[in-house]
């Protein structure tokens, strides 16, 4: 199995990533919302952030 990041073979140890950085190079885009898929509905994001505040408040 190739690296996703780098194309090079996964490392038992970080897989399915080559290495350390090449996993930390996809944490960075989860977390930044290059993953992220576009929403065709404006009144989606709405929802969403009304849930995420509701869920924050219960946290709290």
């Amino acid at each position: 199995m190739s690296c996703p990041i780098c194309q090079d073979q996964s490392a038992q140890k970080y897989r399915p990533f080559c290495s350390k950085r090449c996993s930390d190079l996809d944490l960075a885009k989860w977390l930044n919302g290059s993953y992220a898929l576009p929403s065709k509905a404006p009144e989606s994001l709405e929802l969403d952030v009304f849930a995420e505040e509701n869920t924050l408040n219960r946290l709290q």
